[in-house]
């Protein structure tokens, strides 16, 4: 017998342990049920499907997963099978990779599914949809690759078909960096998450029963400040070694039992002690060009001894990549790690509530690169809101303060995402059928969302709504205007829309106007399986068609890069091109379409970008380019529509368009809303997030909050919605015609 190598002998018995292991995740659908179903611990997501283990349909061994679409498809979206794994691994990249067979896919698709979670929600997701896998395929092997986020809390894994059809799925294969998931080195325990001392709760004294005198509540918001500058540059948070939520219980305790400022300055200075001593300085000095930079000037007058531990503070060294923060791959915009949501408590008590205010506020002071836009005092806005959220009574009272915070931001990216039934119960949870608009500064009836429910109201296209329940428009506008955030007045106004007719009670009182004639009616509401305020978004038959003999009408709402080769030819034969931006894209066009209309490089966009390691400071990006020498390029006219539902991507691509020389945009104003979104999370389970990169055009002009600007303006009137016209797409056409 020949002896192995002992080297060699430790691989294959860890080899076969990780095969074991990994066995226990039945990604080869090997173990097969006892009875009809799923095998375990595959999962069923969506409803309606038929998921089952097919023992005669597999790419190899002895099964495989089949999903099957039901005869009848009323109200089901999808169906998936999905296996959920620990992210105990740590490495740069993720790749699911799987086999697919699939048979008479109609009105619909089918993929892989790969989504990564941490405790802000979900971090990377992909499930192949702009693959558009459709009809019949046999079997072949598919990948989705993504970044891997060192947040990762959970792994999910699946395979899924949305419409009619057949689809199985066999072999799964889950590789980080390149490797067998079980071979990645295992993912680091960081001290900050090994910390539970207040799971239980925050074990503060303060909130309702417990009033904060206005002396408190600037000593608090001091308190607020100072945590978050300490959480963003401390080298030893930094390093995951402190979990900075309780921290700030641990601390505020002393610090508001203290009874003058020297105390409350020693309390400080005790609590930093612990964080050890600045090792090394940082030599990166602030850049002269920055476009924004912190102000810390509060520092300096802190107290002598807290100041100058403070300073320390504010010259270390420190990396890009911390436990709180980073920097998302190839854009730079901010990743906020590691902030516990706290989901379980949907009213979380007065500490943890306090922390959510003291998140949101130093991400915004430190990482948001449109802070100046906020046009007001933003330490002010801590210290208003600090009796709001301290003394909110219940989950309703809490989620209002949070949203009007964030209303504060002035960003259409930044709201409260999700459903809410607390707030769903303050606002109303039933809608109306119709749905509204606000043109010539007037709540008007556009379309329906259910066109039997809507065509019930009596309510047509054209009429204008004056009054609610007795109350005049402006005055129910007002009352949720600081609960609607948004970049700008028109935005806020299109927000608030869906929710004027929103009520608990089954019906709404309105007066309505038609035809110069005030008329009343009594619009009965439904619940959100009966009204879905959503079923107009993107609402196209069709991404491309002629609308004249030599005129091409494109909508970026259905387009896809992948239908670009067929349409080329007659785009090009056209006289002119309109691109209906009133959407949003559901491709990414910028590099796909619009070189095709420039006749060489030009620049379109730059960015302004913070570091981690420099927190509050932005600077410049290099321009960024598009297209290439080009004889060939399109040479007719194009012309591009916007208005408010312009809005982020679509707002980034019309920048793209307009630097193209035969292009004019026209419409209203836009979102201004642009940069990629960074995620937040609050206690209590909030998801919010903003604009987290600044988006300019190449000679400096802002898009945040002024859009884009329309080189000609063209609004629908009442009078065109009532007759049933395009006005916006009449200009276009009339424009290109030369009429």
């Amino acid at each position: 017998m020949r002896y192995l190598p002992l080297t060699l002998l430790c691989l294959l018995c860890m080899s076969a342990s990780i095969a074991q292991r990994s066995a226990g995740f039945n990604l080869d659908f090997e173990q097969t049920p006892v009875t009809p179903g799923l095998p375990r611990p595959w999962a069923e997501w969506g409803k309606g499907y038929v998921l089952t283990t097919d023992t005669t349909e597999k790419y190899t061994g002895r099964a495989a997963l089949r999903i099957q679409s039901p005869s009848s498809m009323d109200n089901i979206q999808f169906g998936c099978a999905a296996n959920t794994i620990p992210a105990d691994y740590s490495g740069k990249q993720i790749e699911l990779k799987g086999y697919m067979k699939f048979a008479n896919v109609e009105k619909g698709w089918v993929g892989l599914m790969l989504r990564i979670d941490g405790k802000s929600g979900t971090l990377q997701f992909s499930n192949m949809q702009s693959e558009k896998l459709h009809g019949t395929r046999d079997w072949a092997q598919y990948s989705i690759k993504l970044p891997y986020p060192a947040s990762a809390e959970n792994i999910h894994i699946g395979a899924l078909l949305v419409g009619q059809g057949t689809l199985w799925a066999d072999q799964f294969e889950l590789l980080i960096d390149g490797k067998p998931f079980m071979e990645a080195p295992p993912r680091r325990e960081f001290p900050a998450a090994l910390d539970k001392a207040f799971d239980g709760g925050s074990k503060l004294a303060i909130g309702p029963g417990y009033p904060l005198s206005t002396e408190q509540c600037e000593n608090v918001a001091k308190l607020g400040r100072i945590w978050g500058f300490v959480k963003y540059h401390h080298p030893a948070v930094a390093e995951g070694n402190f979990n900075m939520d309780y921290e700030l219980f641990r601390v505020a305790a002393p610090y508001m039992a203290a009874q003058n400022d020297t105390e409350r300055q020693r309390v400080l200075i005790k609590w930093m002690d612990k964080f050890g001593a600045i090792k090394a300085l940082s030599a990166e000095p602030v850049p002269a060009n920055a476009v924004i930079k912190p102000n810390l000037a509060w520092i300096g007058t802190s107290g002598k001894g807290l100041s100058v531990r403070l300073d320390s503070i504010r010259r270390a060294e420190r990396t890009d990549d911390q436990y709180y923060i980073a920097s998302y791959a190839n854009v730079g915009n901010p990743d906020f790690k590691n902030e516990n949501p706290y989901k379980e408590m949907a009213y979380p008590d007065a500490g943890f509530r306090l922390l959510s205010l003291f998140r949101y506020w130093n991400m915004i002071e430190y990482f948001f690169p449109y802070k100046p836009l906020i046009r007001e005092d933003w330490y002010a806005v801590l210290k208003e809101f600090v009796p709001k959220f301290v003394m909110a009574a219940d989950e309703t009272e809490y989620k209002l303060a949070a949203l009007a915070l964030i209303a504060r931001v002035k960003d259409t990216h930044a709201n409260l995402y999700g459903n809410h039934d607390a707030l769903d119960r303050h606002f109303g949870k039933n809608y109306a059928p119709v749905e509204l608009r606000f043109v010539e500064n007037k709540p008007v009836v556009v379309d329906y969302y259910n066109a039997q429910l809507g065509e019930q109201t009596g309510l047509k296209p054209g009429d204008v709504i004056e009054t609610i329940n007795g109350r005049p428009v402006a005055q129910v506008v007002a009352e949720q205007k600081p609960y609607t955030p948004a970049s700008n007045a028109v935005v806020q106004l299109k927000t608030m829309a869906p929710n004027l007719l929103r009520s608990n009670d089954p019906a709404v009182a309105v007066t309505f106007s038609r035809d110069g004639k005030i008329q009343k009616a009594n619009i009965p509401l439904y619940s959100r399986d009966k009204v879905n305020i959503y079923a107009n978004y993107n609402k196209k038959d069709t991404c491309f068609k002629m609308i004249r003999p030599d005129i091409a009408y494109v909508f970026p709402g259905k387009f896809k890069n992948s239908y670009l080769p067929a349409l080329t030819p007659k785009i090009l034969e056209s006289k002119g091109v309109v691109v209906d931006m009133r959407c949003y894209p559901s491709d990414f066009m910028v590099f796909s379409f619009c070189p095709m209309l420039l006749p060489e490089a030009r620049p379109f966009v730059k960015f302004t970008i913070g570091k981690p390691k420099t927190p509050g400071i932005f600077t410049w990006s290099p321009e960024l380019k598009l297209g290439k020498t080009n004889a060939d390029y399109y040479k007719g006219k194009v012309i591009v529509i916007v208005n408010e539902n312009t809005l982020s991507q679509s707002e980034y691509t019309t920048m793209a368009f307009s630097a193209a020389p035969n292009v004019t945009v026209i419409g209203s104003t836009t979102a201004g809303a642009d940069g990629n979104v960074s995620p937040i999370v609050l206690p209590g389970g909030l998801r919010t997030g903003i604009s987290g990169i600044g988006i300019y055009y190449p000679d400096g002009r802002e898009t945040q909050q002024v859009g884009i600007v329309p080189q000609i303006e063209v609004r629908p009137t009442i009078k065109g919605i009532a007759d049933g016209r395009d006005e916006p797409l009449e200009k276009a056409v009339q424009l290109i015609s030369g009429m």
